[in-house]
């Protein structure tokens, strides 16, 4: 994996998908002994959770839900 000028560089998708980082993600890095870890900020995470907690509380059949999808 290379470094951009930038100093930028791309997380594998196997990784992004194992980890659930999606566009938006917020990550940091942690020094570790002359080494370096990316870790989730889990703190945004519970944000997103608790923003959306109550979005789904509709009371739709699958069949309604499916023609309100097909508008």
């Amino acid at each position: 994996m290379r470094v951009t000028q930038k100093g930028q560089v791309t997380i594998p998708l196997d990784v992004r998908r194992a980890l659930g980082i999606a566009p938006g993600t917020n990550v940091r890095f942690e020094l570790d002994a002359g080494s370096a870890r990316l870790v989730l900020d889990r703190g945004q995470a519970a944000a997103e959770i608790e923003r959306s907690r109550g979005a789904g509380d509709v009371d739709l059949g699958t069949d309604e839900i499916l023609a309100l999808t097909r508008m």
